[in-house]
Protein backbone atom coordinates (compact mmCIF):
# COMPACT_ATOMS: atom_id res chain seq x y z
CA UNK A 1 0.00 0.00 0.00
CA UNK A 2 1.20 3.50 -0.84
CA UNK A 3 0.40 6.08 1.81
CA UNK A 4 0.62 9.84 1.33
CA UNK A 5 0.16 12.59 3.92
CA UNK A 6 -0.55 16.14 2.76
CA UNK A 7 0.30 19.13 5.01
CA UNK A 8 -1.24 22.46 4.13
CA UNK A 9 -3.27 25.33 5.41
CA UNK A 10 -7.00 25.80 5.07
CA UNK A 11 -7.73 27.19 1.62
CA UNK A 12 -4.60 25.82 -0.08
CA UNK A 13 -6.35 22.73 -1.39
CA UNK A 14 -4.59 19.89 0.44
CA UNK A 15 -7.73 17.77 0.51
CA UNK A 16 -8.53 18.66 -3.09
CA UNK A 17 -5.08 17.44 -4.16
CA UNK A 18 -5.62 14.25 -2.18
CA UNK A 19 -8.98 13.71 -3.92
CA UNK A 20 -7.56 14.50 -7.36
CA UNK A 21 -4.84 11.90 -6.85
CA UNK A 22 -7.35 9.36 -5.57
CA UNK A 23 -9.72 9.85 -8.50
CA UNK A 24 -6.85 9.71 -10.99
CA UNK A 25 -5.59 6.44 -9.56
CA UNK A 26 -9.03 4.84 -9.15
CA UNK A 27 -10.48 5.82 -12.53
CA UNK A 28 -7.39 5.86 -14.74
CA UNK A 29 -4.60 4.09 -12.86
CA UNK A 30 -6.14 0.67 -12.28
CA UNK A 31 -5.87 0.72 -8.48
CA UNK A 32 -8.01 1.44 -5.46
CA UNK A 33 -7.67 4.73 -3.65
CA UNK A 34 -9.03 6.37 -0.54
CA UNK A 35 -8.66 10.11 0.09
CA UNK A 36 -9.80 11.78 3.28
CA UNK A 37 -9.14 14.94 5.30
CA UNK A 38 -8.38 15.55 8.93
CA UNK A 39 -9.78 18.88 9.97
CA UNK A 40 -12.53 20.27 12.10
CA UNK A 41 -13.88 23.80 12.24
CA UNK A 42 -10.52 25.29 11.29
CA UNK A 43 -10.52 28.58 9.48
CA UNK A 44 -8.72 29.57 6.33
CA UNK A 45 -4.98 29.52 7.01
CA UNK A 46 -5.08 27.00 9.87
CA UNK A 47 -2.95 23.83 9.47
CA UNK A 48 -4.83 20.91 7.93
CA UNK A 49 -3.95 17.35 6.97
CA UNK A 50 -5.21 15.17 4.16
CA UNK A 51 -4.40 11.56 3.39
CA UNK A 52 -4.36 9.32 0.34
CA UNK A 53 -4.03 5.54 0.41
CA UNK A 54 -3.48 3.58 -2.79
CA UNK A 55 -3.46 -0.17 -3.19
CA UNK A 56 -4.19 -3.03 -5.57
CA UNK A 57 -7.07 -4.15 -3.34
CA UNK A 58 -9.96 -2.41 -1.59
CA UNK A 59 -8.96 -0.10 1.25
CA UNK A 60 -10.93 0.08 4.46
CA UNK A 61 -8.53 1.81 6.84
CA UNK A 62 -9.48 5.48 7.32
CA UNK A 63 -7.10 6.14 10.19
CA UNK A 64 -4.52 8.90 9.99
CA UNK A 65 -1.33 7.87 8.25
CA UNK A 66 1.67 7.87 10.57
CA UNK A 67 4.33 6.08 8.48
CA UNK A 68 4.28 7.53 4.98
CA UNK A 69 5.67 6.72 1.60
CA UNK A 70 5.33 10.40 0.74
CA UNK A 71 4.77 13.56 2.76
CA UNK A 72 3.70 16.54 0.66
CA UNK A 73 4.14 19.97 2.29
CA UNK A 74 2.18 22.72 0.54
CA UNK A 75 3.30 25.42 2.96
CA UNK A 76 6.93 25.22 4.03
CA UNK A 77 6.17 26.83 7.41
CA UNK A 78 4.61 23.47 8.28
CA UNK A 79 7.79 21.52 7.47
CA UNK A 80 9.38 19.74 10.40
CA UNK A 81 12.55 17.67 10.56
CA UNK A 82 10.48 15.14 12.49
CA UNK A 83 8.76 14.29 9.20
CA UNK A 84 11.82 12.21 8.30
CA UNK A 85 10.93 9.93 11.24
CA UNK A 86 7.46 9.52 9.73
CA UNK A 87 8.78 8.15 6.43
CA UNK A 88 8.85 4.50 5.51
CA UNK A 89 12.08 3.11 4.09
CA UNK A 90 12.65 4.83 0.72
CA UNK A 91 10.00 7.42 1.62
CA UNK A 92 10.26 10.98 0.37
CA UNK A 93 9.19 14.46 1.44
CA UNK A 94 8.13 16.95 -1.20
CA UNK A 95 8.17 20.54 0.03
CA UNK A 96 7.05 23.76 -1.59
CA UNK A 97 9.83 26.31 -1.20
CA UNK A 98 11.75 28.89 -3.18
CA UNK A 99 14.74 28.33 -0.87
CA UNK A 100 16.29 25.12 -2.19
CA UNK A 101 19.57 25.89 -0.46
CA UNK A 102 17.94 25.63 2.98
CA UNK A 103 16.96 22.02 2.23
CA UNK A 104 20.33 21.09 0.67
CA UNK A 105 21.49 19.87 4.09
CA UNK A 106 19.08 16.93 3.82
CA UNK A 107 19.57 13.73 1.84
CA UNK A 108 18.41 14.52 -1.71
CA UNK A 109 17.04 10.97 -2.00
CA UNK A 110 14.64 11.75 0.87
CA UNK A 111 13.49 15.27 -0.06
CA UNK A 112 12.42 17.13 -3.18
CA UNK A 113 12.01 20.90 -3.18
CA UNK A 114 9.86 22.63 -5.77
CA UNK A 115 8.84 26.29 -5.98
CA UNK A 116 5.16 25.52 -6.41
CA UNK A 117 4.07 28.96 -5.22
CA UNK A 118 5.83 30.71 -8.12
CA UNK A 119 4.33 28.33 -10.65
CA UNK A 120 0.83 28.78 -9.19
CA UNK A 121 1.16 32.57 -9.07
CA UNK A 122 2.42 32.71 -12.64
CA UNK A 123 -0.25 30.49 -14.14
CA UNK A 124 -3.24 30.77 -11.79
CA UNK A 125 -2.60 34.26 -10.43
CA UNK A 126 -3.04 32.84 -6.89
CA UNK A 127 -0.65 31.06 -4.50
CA UNK A 128 -2.83 27.93 -4.40
CA UNK A 129 -0.23 25.18 -4.71
CA UNK A 130 -2.25 21.97 -4.54
CA UNK A 131 -2.08 21.00 -8.21
CA UNK A 132 1.55 22.12 -8.45
CA UNK A 133 2.43 19.80 -5.58
CA UNK A 134 0.37 17.02 -7.16
CA UNK A 135 2.50 17.35 -10.30
CA UNK A 136 5.66 17.17 -8.20
CA UNK A 137 4.42 14.07 -6.36
CA UNK A 138 3.58 12.29 -9.60
CA UNK A 139 7.02 13.16 -11.01
CA UNK A 140 8.98 11.67 -8.13
CA UNK A 141 6.71 8.75 -7.29
CA UNK A 142 5.42 7.00 -10.39
CA UNK A 143 2.21 6.33 -8.42
CA UNK A 144 0.21 7.12 -11.54
CA UNK A 145 1.11 8.61 -14.89
CA UNK A 146 0.65 12.25 -15.80
CA UNK A 147 -2.06 11.51 -18.36
CA UNK A 148 -4.18 9.78 -15.71
CA UNK A 149 -3.85 12.84 -13.44
CA UNK A 150 -4.93 15.15 -16.24
CA UNK A 151 -7.99 12.97 -16.88
CA UNK A 152 -8.72 12.77 -13.16
CA UNK A 153 -8.58 16.54 -12.83
CA UNK A 154 -11.28 16.82 -15.51
CA UNK A 155 -13.68 15.03 -13.14
CA UNK A 156 -13.64 18.04 -10.77
CA UNK A 157 -12.41 20.97 -12.85
CA UNK A 158 -13.79 22.42 -16.07
CA UNK A 159 -13.00 25.01 -18.71
CA UNK A 160 -10.24 27.53 -18.17
CA UNK A 161 -9.68 26.40 -14.58
CA UNK A 162 -8.94 22.87 -15.78
CA UNK A 163 -6.67 24.12 -18.55
CA UNK A 164 -4.63 26.30 -16.19
CA UNK A 165 -4.34 23.60 -13.53
CA UNK A 166 -3.17 21.06 -16.11
CA UNK A 167 -0.49 23.56 -17.11
CA UNK A 168 0.51 23.90 -13.44
CA UNK A 169 0.73 20.12 -12.99
CA UNK A 170 2.77 19.70 -16.18
CA UNK A 171 5.20 22.48 -15.23
CA UNK A 172 6.05 21.11 -11.78
CA UNK A 173 6.08 17.56 -13.12
CA UNK A 174 8.74 18.53 -15.67
CA UNK A 175 10.74 20.58 -13.16
CA UNK A 176 10.89 17.66 -10.72
CA UNK A 177 11.64 15.07 -13.40
CA UNK A 178 14.56 17.20 -14.61
CA UNK A 179 15.85 17.64 -11.06
CA UNK A 180 15.66 13.89 -10.31
CA UNK A 181 17.29 12.82 -13.60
Amino acid sequence: MTEIRWHGRGGQGSFTASKLLGVSVALYGGKYALAFPSFGPERRGAPVLAFTRIDGKKIYDRSEIRKCDFIVVLDETLFSESFFDDLKENGRIIVNSADKEFYAKYDSKRITVVDASSVALEILGKPITNTAMLGALVAVSDIVDLEAVEKGMAVFLKGELLKKNIEVVQRTFLQCREAVS
